[in-house]
């Protein structure tokens, strides 16, 4: 038996592929997961054409939101050749009766409990409609990911892990909660220590956790664990971990060099409205000056298009990140995503104007309140265009910082990111009019 599994392409790899910036571990790990009599191999569309006329008898594709309809086009095609298609992943897992419409079956959920005997039933001619998740999985005695069938050269981080799931927060816009649950799992630090010591060479690691920090316990034993391993290493967390010096401290030692920070908004307001109680908007610049003092650079997520957004919210929002020298940071539009509480008071608030998924992460897909629908995205090009010019990058790395080529290399990868991105929306708004118009 032969087993595809496929990442579907964002729209801005779909024409030129370039080096993406980490692997799709999750099909890696339902590989490990597959019975070793099946053949698997594994198709990141960001980095390689798929083949659709390749030899095979089963096909599996992961989806976000953001890669639906793509997900759905590839497994429409295998589909007409005969081939069974398996959808899963978090859009599928909330949009299940969508997803149904293009594949055989549909699994809900993580896969632990459920893939091994999908594919038995695969191969009995029993498969069922839908698999679906009753009960969080274990973390415990995971199989080690299958990064053999990972395209070659094609990652900015290739070693990637995943030691927790989960978030023990609430943030309306996230859809973590919906998929993986508020429950906060946390795998054996021995078996991720056996993880780590599967890597031939460990210059940098990326731990690939919602939040990294999210039971500063479990944190602190992973932290202390990994000091004698002498790596690198970048993880999301929360503010929370300058709240506790012992903790901070530990995460420097173990070689944490990069964390990923959502400070979404500098607006108490907007915090409180989404949820993310843990952010103290005021305490901003302590927790960026006290990350920085133990040598860790820091990459900000910030939202646009909260409702207490006006006009300044830009500049604003792009001069607190350049005065605190933040290393990167991502400027993203507000995203009522499928499953989430914040799609769910939108869409009763008659707010969202299109559930053309290609559209979402990409345009505005929703009515502001204070701000013009053109003043937002105008902004938004803004921001991005401002803090990724070259004297911005500049000013805020310059020449004598620790890891300066990585800092570099991050601020050069995202300029070129936030621009293939703007022309990935410029072409879905005319996929948008030519379907309006008949005339696609």
């Amino acid at each position: 038996m032969k087993l595809e599994l496929i990442f579907p392409a964002t729209q801005e790899n779909t024409r030129k592929r370039n080096k993406a910036l980490v692997p799709p571990l999750g099909l890696a790990i339902i590989a490990a997961l597959t019975p070793p009599e099946v053949e698997v191999s594994l198709t990141d569309e960001n980095v390689t054409v798929i083949d659709f006329h390749k030899e095979t008898d089963l096909v599996g594709i992961t989806a976000l939101t953001v890669t639906a309809r793509r997900a759905y086009e590839i497994a429409d095609t295998f589909r007409a050749r005969g081939v069974k298609v398996i959808l899963g992943g978090i859009h599928p897992s909330v949009m299940p009766e969508e997803a149904s419409e293009h594949a055989d079956a549909v699994v809900i959920g993580e896969a632990e409990g459920i893939w091994p005997d999908l594919i038995e039933d695969f191969k009995a001619n029993k498969l069922q409609r839908v698999y679906r998740q009753r009960e969080r999985p274990s973390l415990v005695g995971l199989p080690i990911p299958r990064r053999d069938l990972f395209a070659q050269g094609a990652y900015h981080a290739r070693h990637t892990i995943s030691t927790t799931r989960g978030c023990p927060y609430s943030c309306s816009f996230c859809s973590v909660t919906s998929f993986s649950g508020h429950t906060y799992r946390c795998r054996p630090v021995e078996e991720i220590l056996r993880e780590v010591e599967t890597f031939n060479e460990r210059k940098l690691i990326a731990f690939v956790d919602d939040n990294i920090v999210g039971n500063p316990k479990f944190s602190k034993e992973l932290f202390r664990a990994l000091i004698p391993y002498k790596i690198k290493w970048g993880a999301q967390a929360s503010v929370t971990i300058a709240r506790d010096d012992e903790l901070l401290r530990l995460a420097a030692a173990s070689g944490c060099i990069y964390l990923l920070i959502g400070f979404e908004s500098l607006s108490p307001a907007n915090l409180a409205a989404v949820g993310k109680r843990i952010n103290v908007a005021d305490e901003y610049e302590d927790v960026i000056r006290k990350i920085h003092s133990h040598g860790i650079a820091i990459h900000g997520f910030f939202i646009f298009g909260l409702d207490e957004d006006d006009e300044d919210v830009f500049q604003r929002t792009v001069r607190f990140a350049q005065k605190m020298r933040l290393e990167s940071a991502q400027f993203d539009l507000l995203t009522p995503y499928p499953g989430t509480a914040l799609c769910e008071s939108l869409d009763k608030a008659g707010r969202i104007v299109t559930k053309d998924w290609s559209q979402y992460g990409y345009n505005l897909v929703f009515e502001p309140k204070q701000l013009s629908r053109e003043m937002l995205q105008k902004g938004h090009r803004w921001a991005w265009r401002e803090f990724y010019s070259i004297p911005s990058i500049w000013r805020r790395v310059g020449v004598a910082r620790r890891n300066l080529a990585a800092l570099w290399a991050v601020n050069l990868y995202y300029r070129s990111f936030w621009r293939a991105k703007l022309r990935a929306g410029k072409d879905s708004k005319k996929f948008e009019s030519h379907s309006v118009s008949g005339q696609e």
